[in-house]
């Protein structure tokens, strides 16, 4: 399946802005929906958004609708998630994922995603 690295983590200030990046190995990259979740220390991992395989539907938590925005360049096989007006809620181990499925619906579970990146450590400061 999809082999993902997550990029950008890193420690910022409550209020700041924070991009990360999921790179992907593999040609069928563009075939996938895309998501981040997050996982804060003894928490289970949460959904934080997604987006189809052709750009055309993304989906939201509700916690992080208008100060995320989840993208991605299939030429380049990756995905973002630019993260805006960051809060200390927001600390957390961020980790992609592509769906199990090639072409399918937009869904926010976990059990739907197939494959999973390694994290990457988001500390918001206040």
């Amino acid at each position: 399946q999809v082999q993902l690295v997550e990029s950008g983590g890193g420690v910022v200030q409550a209020g700041g802005s924070l991009r990360l990046s999921c790179t992907a190995s593999g040609r069928t990259f563009s075939r996938y929906n895309m998501g981040w979740f997050r996982q804060a220390p003894g928490k289970d991992r949460q959904f934080v958004a997604v987006i189809n395989y052709s750009s055309t539907h993304t989906y939201y938590a509700d916690s992080v609708k208008g100060r995320f925005t989840i993208s991605r360049d299939n030429a380049n096989g990756t995905v973002y998630l630019q993260m805006n007006s960051l809060k200390p809620e927001d600390t957390a181990i961020y980790t992609c994922a592509a769906a199990s499925k090639p072409f399918g619906v937009v869904t926010t579970r976990r059990s739907d995603f197939g494959s999973w990146g390694q994290g990457t450590q988001v500390t918001v400061s206040s």
